[in-house]
């Protein structure tokens, strides 16, 4: 570990983001607080544990979102918190309910820890891409917000979860005067994706042709996505919301491709051809994240 290096808080680290933060911090030199919600199922969780008996910085805190005072252990000494918060289980109107709680929790918790200094928060395209005239709009940037009376219509409960605990994020964050930064990510893609962050894949593709036919459907690779995460950390200047993906998914052949990605999680006919049909237009735009990546180039 570098000491120079202020130690930050991955919350959940048990995610499939949240571990890839971890790791990629543990690879920079960072000291690292990794709180875990204690499922006892996940492949995740089980191996952040054992790196917390092996790697020299790391410390395992177990937490629950709806315990407050679990989240104030796990945050003592750290200067920032990564909030990668999913759920392990099937989206629905009951989970919306409890990620939005625990949100308020994390983001309060925060505010109560004097050495904190930044949040960095993942979110999602969908809690920007969701609304019933999406395809009168030639741009969708970071200014856009998902409608949550359209999701709640549509049963679209992941994106439906994303907005509304981003939204409180901001209003609890701005409140009690905490610098915070959202990352709004696309599809994350990465290995062992399929078996690993399954739950959060299908519940993010919920509407997908729709999203593919408003060319809003967007994906992510992790690694570059934890790049982005820790560059916000780390750029004292970032502030506000920033879209994150590689690439749109527009075209035919694009869209065979995530499936071929994503097996067994997508199936496609045994027989299935690409006819090569043409792109629809993309809307979504990524300038800040541009000048991000530009302005903090290693």
């Amino acid at each position: 570990m570098d000491p120079q290096k202020p130690t930050l808080c991955v919350l959940d680290a048990s995610t499939y983001v949240g571990f890839w933060v971890t790791k990629e911090l543990l690879n920079r030199g960072y000291p690292v607080h990794a709180a875990v919600q204690n499922s006892g199922k996940s492949e995740i969780e089980k191996t952040i544990r054992e790196m917390g008996k092996l790697e020299n910085g790391l410390v395992v805190f177990p937490v629950d979102i709806m315990d407050y005072q679990s989240i104030l252990v796990a945050l003592k000494g750290c200067s920032g918190l990564f909030c990668c918060m999913d759920t392990p289980q099937v989206y629905d109107e009951k989970m919306v309910d409890l990620e939005v709680r625990g949100t308020i929790n994390v983001v309060e918790a925060c505010a109560q820890t004097e050495t904190l200094n930044k949040i960095v928060f993942t979110s999602s395209l969908t809690a920007a891409v969701w609304r019933e005239n999406i395809l009168s709009e030639k741009d969708v940037d970071e200014r856009c917000w998902s409608d949550q009376e359209f999701c709640r219509k549509m049963k679209l409960w992941y994106p439906l979860a994303k907005t509304l605990s981003e939204q409180a994020a901001w209003a609890l964050a701005m409140d009690r005067m905490l610098k915070m930064v959202s990352i709004n990510a696309g599809l994350v893609l990465g290995p062992a994706v399929a078996e690993e962050n399954s739950v959060s894949t299908i519940s993010y593709l919920k509407g997908a042709a729709q999203m593919y036919e408003n060319g809003v459907l967007a994906v992510v690779d992790v690694k570059f996505l934890v790049d982005v995460h820790i560059r916000a950390m780390e750029d004292s200047s970032t502030c506000g919301r920033y879209f994150c993906f590689d690439q749109i998914v527009n075209s035919e052949e694009e869209t065979l491709k995530l499936a071929n990605t994503l097996r067994p999680l997508i199936s496609l006919p045994s027989r299935y051809e690409c006819q090569g049909r043409e792109a629809f237009a993309e809307r979504l735009r990524t300038r800040r994240l541009h000048k991000l990546v530009e302005a903090t180039a290693y």
